[in-house]
């Protein structure tokens, strides 16, 4: 059972003065921790939490972030959420935001979570949200219903194309565009946990790992003058807000380990990580270990 606090003290003042949006941009420098905790982001992509110590997308380069350049400003490793190269509780927190919807595999996602680390946050879209409007790359619906994740795998993109299309006709233009904007929290998923991950899989047995459908008109990343505005502001805030004088000094290989064996990697040079058991050979490039590629 999670006794973390949904929201910080100054995010509750914003909301109780109808700052609806900005508390929402500040849940991002929201983190319940400890100043020498360790944290690990799942997902990270390309606006990673400020909190986070180590950084693992399983990316360079996706539709599924709007083609936005991968950040890897600390420690980063190139992996699976569903099989994280990490030894087993070496994290105080984990974050995975805006990541578990994207996994076919959600058992061994929320599994990988706990294996790794003691406690985390977790956020999603809401299951309604996705109903209503379904994303090309989510493979999930979620939900938090009285303190547990529950979750439905979805056995295609689009689960009800009849309500789809009445959304796109009628209410996206308002939903999408001012809804959902001035109302963030009614319509995502926010999950702290502490120790375990309370989940239910109502339809496991559904496939979910279809194929995803062509590009959309909608897939790059936006790059107006206020969007440009934004990426500087969050650059700047990153190190602002990141330990970056103790992320620079970690010892990231110190933490890995082989996700297809679990036994320890060496670091043989520059370049490649050897597995001791298995002998799998992976890749290291600008020192970020990759293993989604074995050598």
């Amino acid at each position: 059972m999670s006794s973390y606090q949904l929201s910080s003290f100054f995010m509750k003042a914003l909301l109780k003065v109808g700052a609806v949006r900005l508390a929402w941009s500040f849940r991002r420098l929201y983190c319940p921790v400890k100043k020498d905790a360790l944290v690990l982001e799942v997902g990270s992509g390309g606006s990673p939490y400020f909190r986070a110590n180590v950084l693992l997308d399983a990316y360079e380069s996706t539709r599924e972030r709007h083609w936005a350049p991968l950040i890897t400003d600390r420690p980063s490793v190139l992996g699976y959420g569903e099989c994280l190269p990490f030894k087993d509780q070496v994290f105080d927190f984990v974050i995975a935001s805006h990541v578990l919807e994207h996994s076919s595999d959600p058992e061994s996602f929320l599994n990988e979570l706990q294996r790794v680390s003691k406690a985390g946050y977790i956020e999603t879209p809401d299951a309604f949200m996705e109903r209503i409007n379904p994303y090309w790359d989510h493979r999930l619906e979620v939900s938090n219903i009285d303190k547990k994740l529950v979750i439905k795998k979805k056995s295609g993109w689009c689960i009800d194309p009849e309500l789809s299309q009445l959304y796109e006709r009628r209410a996206k233009n308002i939903i999408a565009n001012k809804t959902i904007p001035e109302n963030p929290f009614n319509f995502h998923v926010r999950f702290y946990w502490k120790g375990c991950i309370d989940y239910l899989i109502v339809n496991a047995e559904v496939d979910s790992a279809w194929d995803e459908p062509g590009l959309s008109h909608n897939t790059l990343m936006a790059d107006t003058l206020r969007a440009r505005a934004g990426r500087v502001f969050l650059r700047f805030a990153r190190r602002v807000f990141s330990q970056n004088r103790r992320n620079a000094s970690l010892d990231l290989y110190k933490l890995l380990q082989c996700p297809k064996c679990s036994s320890d990697v060496t670091k043989i040079n520059d370049e490649s990580l050897l597995c001791e058991n298995c002998k799998s050979n992976y890749g290291i490039k600008e020192n970020i270990p990759n293993f989604i590629e074995v050598k």
